[in-house]
C-alpha cells in the first residue's frame, strides 16, 4: 500500500450555525481559489435556497483547496442528525475530520452524533474552536468539554491526542496557541497536512470504488460520486458494477471529473485516493461498488440508520386543489417520491392500499419537512398527515425511538420546562450552569414526546428557549403520553372570511386567518379555547340597514392571527387532521371535510371501541 502524499481528504463536522461554511469560505479565499476579479458567494457550501435561508447544510457537497503542493478535498457534512444518511456516506470518503465547535456553546447534540460515526470509522480528528473573538467565549472550558465528549464516545488513545486550533472563521484567522493570535488560516492548513493521514491505496491493483452519492444531470443522466479505494479510473473504461445484493453487471463509464478548487473539472484518468464524479452508469445506486471487470471485488455497502418517523403523503383533494401547483396527480407525486429515494438513502417510500396515498418514512421531523418544502417549491401540491414514530418489537418487547434533548433556558424557566418534559416521559440526565443566568438541561425523551414540543416550549418560555435534539437509539416503550387537549375552530361553509364574523369568532379562541382570506368547509381557522372542536361561520356578513354607518366595520378590532411555519403546522396536526401544502399556501384542515360525514365516522369509531 502506498500513500498519496499530495492529497488529503477531510470532512467538516459542526453543529448548526457554528461557522462551518464560513470557515470553508475563508479557506477558499486564502488558498487563492477566488482571484481579485471574482466574487465569492457567501456560504458557498450552502448552495440551495433552503440551505441559505435556514443556515444549515442538508446535502453534503465537495470542494477543494490547494496549499503549496497538496490538494485538500473538503466535504461539508450536514449539521443535523435528520440527515444522518448524508453524514455516513460522506465519512466513508475521508481520512480525517475537522471538528468545529463554538467557543461559547461547546459541543452540541448533532456534533456528538456525527463525531461518534467518525470515531467508529477510526478517522483522525482535528479540533477547531471557532468564534474565539466572542465576548462570552469559554475557550478552555469548551476544550475540556470536547475531551470529555471524546472519552464518552470511547475514542482511542490516538484520537484523544487531538490537535486544537483556535480560530475566528469570520475574520479568517487561526492559531495553535491562544497566547499568539493568528494572522491568517495558515496554521489550520499546516495542521491538516501534518495530522490527517494521506490516503492509502495501490494504483496497480484492480479497481475498487464505493458509490457514496448520486446526482442527476439533464445532459449526461445519472452521475455517481465516490472515492477510488484501489487502482485507477479512466474516462470510457469498461467496469463491473456490483449491486448491494452482489449482482454483477458489466458497464462502461462516460466522462470523468474531479474537484479542482471550487469547480468540477473533466479529466481522462484519476488514481486511488481521489474523490471523483463520473457519468455513464444509469442503474448505479448509492452503496454499489464499481470494480475491475476482470477481478470484480465488492466493498462493504454503506449501512444507514433506519427511519424513526413516518407520515402519509396524499393527493390534495381539497376544494382549492389545482389553484397553485403544477404537479397534482398521484402518478406525479409517486414518481417524485420514489425519485427522492435514489439520492436520499435514509428515506423510505411505500405504496398503500389507496393509490392516492403513499407512506413516507424518514429520520425525523426536519428530514421530512425539508422534503415537503423542496417539493412545494418545485410546484407540487399534496396533503400530509400527522407524523408518527416507528415502533419495533424484539423478544415480545415494544421498542420506541429515543432522542437526546438539550435545552438552553433562563434560570427562572427551568421549573416549567421540567414539568413539561415530565408529562412527555422525559428523563433529565444533566443540568449545567452556562453563566449569565442561563442553564442547559439535558433529557432523554421518546421521539413522540417531541412532536409538538417546540411550539409549547417557546410559548411557555416566551421565546427564551433554544432546543436541539439527536436520535439516541431504541428503548422499551415508556408509557402513554397525554395528547393535545386543544380543540379547533372549523369553517362551517366555503366563502371569504369577513371582519364582522371573525370579530365574533375570536371570543371563542385564537384565530389562524385574517379577514379577506378564502376558506372552505372543513378548513381549520383557529384554536378553540375549550377541548372540543367547534364549527364556526367566518363568512357571515352583517346585514345592511338604513342605520348602518359606512365606517362601522372599522371599529371591529381583530387580534393578530397566529401564523404557522411548515414545521409548526406538522406539530400542530391531530390524527383526524391534514396539512394541505401548495406552492403558495399551508392550510390546516380536517381529514373529512363535511360535518355530517365526520359525525358518522366518529360514531362508527366509538362503536368499534
Amino acid at each position: 500500500m502506498n500513500k498519496k502524499q499530495d492529497i488529503r481528504n477531510i470532512a467538516i463536522i459542526a453543529h448548526v450555525d457554528h461557522g462551518k461554511t464560513t470557515l470553508v469560505d475563508g479557506m477558499l479565499r486564502q488558498s487563492g481559489v477566488f482571484g481579485a476579479h471574482q466574487q465569492l458567494t457567501e456560504r458557498v457550501m450552502d448552495s440551495s435556497d433552503l440551505e441559505r435561508e435556514r443556515g444549515i447544510t442538508i446535502l453534503s457537497k465537495n470542494t477543494s483547496v490547494r496549499y503549496n503542493d497538496t490538494k485538500i478535498n473538503i466535504v461539508d457534512t450536514p449539521g443535523h442528525s435528520d440527515f444522518g444518511g448524508e453524514v455516513e456516506r460522506v465519512l466513508k470518503m475521508v481520512d480525517g475530520v475537522l471538528l468545529l465547535v463554538d467557543a461559547f456553546e461547546g459541543p452540541m447534540p448533532q456534533t456528538k452524533f456525527v463525531l461518534r460515526k467518525a470515531l467508529e470509522l477510526k478517522l483522525t480528528p482535528v479540533v477547531v474552536v471557532n468564534k474565539i473573538d466572542r465576548p462570552d467565549a469559554r475557550i478552555e472550558e469548551v476544550v475540556d468539554e470536547v475531551l470529555e465528549l471524546f472519552m464518552e464516545l470511547e475514542a482511542t488513545d490516538e484520537q484523544l491526542d487531538f490537535p486544537v486550533i483556535y480560530a475566528s472563521a469570520k475574520n479568517g484567522i487561526a492559531s495553535t496557541d491562544l497566547a499568539k493570535p493568528g494572522q491568517n488560516l495558515q496554521p489550520l492548513f499546516e495542521t491538516i497536512i501534518a495530522e490527517v493521514p494521506a490516503p492509502l491505496g495501490d494504483e496497480q491493483a484492480p479497481l475498487q470504488l464505493l458509490v457514496n452519492n448520486t446526482e442527476y444531470d439533464s445532459y449526461q443522466g445519472r452521475l455517481a460520486i465516490g472515492r477510488i479505494s484501489r487502482g485507477s479510473l479512466k474516462s470510457g473504461q469498461a467496469v463491473a458494477l456490483i449491486h448491494h445484493d452482489g449482482t454483477i453487471v458489466p458497464a462502461r463509464l462516460g466522462k470523468l471529473y474531479i474537484w479542482d478548487l471550487n469547480e468540477r473539472s473533466e479529466v481522462q484518468e484519476a488514481s486511488c485516493g481521489e474523490i471523483v464524479t463520473f457519468a455513464g452508469l444509469e442503474d448505479v445506486a448509492i452503496g454499489d461498488t464499481v470494480a475491475d471487470k476482470e477481478n470484480p471485488e465488492q466493498l462493504t455497502p454503506i449501512a444507514i440508520d433506519e427511519p424513526t418517523l413516518k407520515m402519509n403523503f396524499m393527493v390534495n383533494d381539497s376544494p382549492f386543489a389545482g389553484r397553485d401547483g403544477k404537479f397534482l396527480t398521484s402518478r406525479e407525486l409517486r414518481t417524485r417520491l420514489y425519485k427522492e429515494t435514489e439520492k436520499n438513502v435514509s428515506l423510505r417510500v411505500a405504496d398503500t392500499d389507496n393509490p392516492d396515498v403513499f407512506e413516507v418514512a424518514g429520520r425525523g421531523e426536519l428530514h421530512l419537512s425539508i422534503l415537503i418544502e423542496t417539493m412545494r417549491r418545485e410546484g407540487y401540491e399534496m396533503s400530509v398527515s400527522k407524523p408518527e414514530v416507528i415502533y419495533k418489537k424484539e423478544d415480545g418487547v415494544v421498542l420506541e425511538p429515543m432522542e437526546l434533548l438539550m435545552i438552553d433556558i433562563p434560570e427562572d424557566k427551568t421549573g416549567v420546562v421540567m414539568e413539561i418534559m415530565g408529562n412527555r416521559r422525559g428523563d433529565m440526565k444533566n443540568m449545567t450552569a452556562m453563566g449569565g443566568g442561563q442553564f442547559r438541561l439535558e433529557f432523554k425523551v421518546p421521539a413522540r414526546g417531541l412532536i409538538g414540543f417546540r411550539t409549547q416550549l417557546l410559548t411557555e418560555t416566551r421565546g427564551h428557549a433554544i432546543m436541539n435534539h439527536v436520535y439516541d437509539g431504541y428503548e422499551a416503550y415508556k408509557g402513554d403520553i397525554k395528547s393535545s387537549d386543544h380543540g379547533v375552530l372549523i369553517a362551517f361553509e366555503s366563502g371569504v372570511a369577513t371582519q364582522y364574523s371573525l370579530h365574533a369568532t375570536q371570543s371563542r379562541g385564537m384565530l389562524f386567518i385574517p379577514a379577506g382570506v378564502e376558506v372552505y368547509e372543513g378548513m381549520i381557522v383557529g384554536e378553540n379555547s375549550r377541548h372540543q372542536d367547534l364549527e364556526v361561520n367566518v363568512c357571515k356578513k352583517k346585514h345592511l340597514t338604513n342605520m348602518r354607518s359606512s365606517g362601522a366595520d372599522a371599529s371591529l378590532r381583530l387580534e393578530e392571527p397566529r401564523k404557522f411555519s411548515l414545521e409548526e403546522s406538522l406539530e400542530y396536526l391531530d390524527n383526524d387532521e391534514l396539512l394541505e401544502v401548495t406552492p403558495e399556501s399551508l392550510r390546516l384542515r380536517k381529514r373529512i371535510l363535511k360535518k355530517n360525514e365526520r359525525d358518522k365516522a366518529a360514531k362508527k369509531a366509538s362503536k368499534l371501541t
